[in-house]
């Protein structure tokens, strides 16, 4: 089959933080009548939308979009559950006869959309309970501790403080018996690119490092400055949420965090907030270099 003969188009963009992506997907969801997935990892929280940079009720009013807020902060969130949910919004975007334009920085997401992902087996539900609530009483540091008794390959692959990966690879293995890193060595099925009715554009956003860390300064300063940045940490503080999961750890979370609680000024919590992420944006931008290399550049 032609690529002319596909019948389901779906464009992809990627791209680091703060690179402009968000505007480019709502012209292009204009321009070709389509409908904006979310594949932004911090996005996806409901308690967090000017910190993440989420679109604002008014863009939102001018296309559909998805999975934007749709989770609550204390449910991490897995490659292969967004996989899951971005899968179902995306059929039925293609059944109304519009485009998904999956728009985020989030590449793994990406991965296991378009390559698709191991077959690791269900995890027990007792277990995955045990294994979170450890991780989170006891910290990461203790959990990795664990792995490395139990899974040494993946103790030497996962950082102690990724308390996200290091209780998924805790669960992997006591549930099924077998390390994360043998399910993941079975090549990946069920993504887009296995399929021969797809049509998948690729495109990941490019900018000179030098005007992308300006970016970043300037819109975190103004997230604080003329938002509500202070008001939403605040929130998220309220809800007594344990300090391992991702959103706690969110872009400026930690260090807005601290400002809260008198340990720093507000300008020390701004600069720290915008080194952390420009270092982010760093790590988007190798990632996305190694990875999309061959994916369509759109110089912004």
């Amino acid at each position: 089959m032609t690529i002319s003969q596909k019948t389901k188009r779906i464009i992809l963009l990627a791209g680091p933080t703060a690179s402009g992506k968000s505007a480019t997907a709502l012209n292009w969801a204009q321009e070709y009548g389509g409908e904006i997935v979310n594949a932004d990892s911090m996005q996806l929280y409901g308690e967090l939308s000017h910190l993440t940079a989420r679109p604002t009720a008014e863009e939102e009013a001018l296309c559909p979009h998805h999975l934007y807020g749709t989770l609550k902060g204390d449910t991490p969130c897995s490659a292969e559950l967004w996989r899951d949910m971005a899968r179902a919004v995306i059929d039925d975007i293609w059944q109304r006869g519009a485009v998904p334009i999956v728009v985020g920085g989030t590449g793994l997401y990406f991965k296991s959309l378009i390559q698709g992902l191991s077959a690791v087996p269900e995890i027990d539900p007792q277990i995955r309970q045990e294994i979170r609530a450890s991780v989170t009483g006891d910290g990461a540091g203790a959990g990795h501790e664990r792995l490395r008794q139990i899974d040494p390959v993946m103790a030497e692959i996962l950082p102690p403080g990724d308390s996200q990966r290091v209780g998924r690879a805790l669960e992997v293995i006591l549930s099924t018996g077998k390390s994360l890193k043998y399910w993941q060595d079975i090549p990946p099925t069920g993504g887009l690119g296995d399929r021969d009715d797809v049509a998948i554009e690729q495109n990941v956003t490019v900018m000179d490092r030098a005007k992308l860390y300006e970016r970043c300064n300037r819109r975190f300063h103004i997230m604080v400055k003329e938002g509500n940045a202070l008001a939403e940490v605040r929130d998220l503080l309220a809800l007594n949420y344990a300090p391992a999961l991702p959103v706690m750890k969110s872009l400026g979370v930690p260090q807005i965090t601290r400002y809260l609680r008198e340990e720093i000024s507000l300008e020390e919590a701004i600069n720290l907030s915008q080194t952390a992420t420009r270092q982010f944006a760093k790590r988007q931008m190798t990632w996305f270099r190694n990875q999309c290399g061959h994916w369509n550049q759109i110089c912004l």
